[in-house]
């Protein structure tokens, strides 16, 4: 096979957040802020931003709202061409109310039916979407249904056999299916995987491995036989388990103005040192990109490659001149 097309290729389902602004009650709102997301579209930014070749795949249909979605992805040099337009179909939606402690950040989900749950393998450029060295996918995709269910698979089985690698986010959502359905999917998705980022209260959730993070990311490992594990553990940071353990720099202090899509920001920023230095420096770039990503309103990360690269550098919080 000939060198990769791209990088790396997000795959998954995208909506339409309306969040109230400041931190209003979606029953005091007037008006919306309006902003797209989906993780693997955070994570194709964020990593576009960084510099990196990247596609991004999703099935929408032919209206207004997705195509804000697909201008405001592409907007940022990822690659939407293979995007798979239906005439038929929805978009999901997200509202998303902001809060301070200690009223927690809630989310209520209008996704059912939307146009990506009936994304068939059929629908694939395969020669494109094999032709990348990662391929990127949430475990949110295949919550939304049967249809992804297969579909997912397939993908992962035809990205290993073609020689790359299939990453998966396990970024479970209660909302979305029971720990019981995700887990019985997921047992025999994993060892298709070659990096699987999990949070460690889901490790714990769905698998019903606790305790240190060293020895769940490598339980993980050893169960799957996957291998990379990034074990997320919030404001503590990662930890990652490939040939040997890999733990993240501590970032300083972070002020959150917004924690939504700080996981796929990291998962980018990841894959993009991954790619360029192996694991340890894909836990640096990670842990930068997603701590700068937490100080900005909205899914995707409006951040440089050379503010991720100043704050690993330096510990001065001076204004920049």
């Amino acid at each position: 096979m000939g060198a990769p097309k791209m990088d790396v290729i997000g795959l998954g389902d995208a909506m339409v957040s309306f969040s109230p602004p400041s931190f209003l009650r979606l029953e005091q709102a007037t008006q919306m802020e309006v902003w797209p997301t989906g993780a693997e579209a955070n994570a194709a930014v964020a990593l576009a931003r960084l510099g990196k070749r990247v596609g991004w795949i999703s099935k929408l249909p032919e209206n207004p709202l997705a195509r804000l979605i697909v201008a405001a992805v592409s907007r940022h040099g990822v690659d939407t061409s293979r995007v798979v337009w239906t005439p038929e179909g929805r978009v999901g939606l997200l509202f998303y109310e902001r809060a301070v402690s200690p009223r927690p950040p809630r989310v209520w989900y209008d996704r059912k039916d939307s146009a990506f749950t009936t994304l068939e393998a059929a629908e694939m450029d395969w020669s494109y979407l094999t032709g990348a060295q990662i391929v990127l996918m949430a475990g949110t995709a295949p919550a939304l249904g049967s249809v992804l269910r297969k579909t997912t698979r397939e993908i992962a089985t035809r990205v290993r056999a073609a020689g790359r690698l299939f990453a998966l986010d396990v970024n479970y959502r209660a909302k979305l299916w029971s720990p019981q359905e995700a887990a019985d999917y997921l047992t025999a998705l994993l060892p298709l995987a070659s990096i699987v980022f999990c949070g460690q209260r889901d490790a714990a959730r769905l698998f019903g491995v606790a305790g240190n993070p060293e020895a769940v990311a490598r339980s993980l490992q050893e169960r799957f036989g996957i291998p990379t594990v990034v074990l997320t553990l919030g404001a503590a940071g990662a930890v990652a388990v490939s040939d040997q353990v890999y733990r993240a720099p501590r970032v300083r202090r972070v002020t959150v103005v917004d924690p939504v899509g700080a996981g796929d920001a990291f998962a980018g920023g990841f894959l993009c040192g991954y790619l360029e230095g192996g694991v340890q420096r894909g836990l640096e770039i990670g842990g930068a990109t997603g701590a700068l990503h937490c100080t900005i309103p909205g899914d995707f990360a409006y951040i440089t490659r050379a503010e991720v690269e100043e704050l690993l550098a330096s510990a001065d919080e001076d204004i920049q001149r």
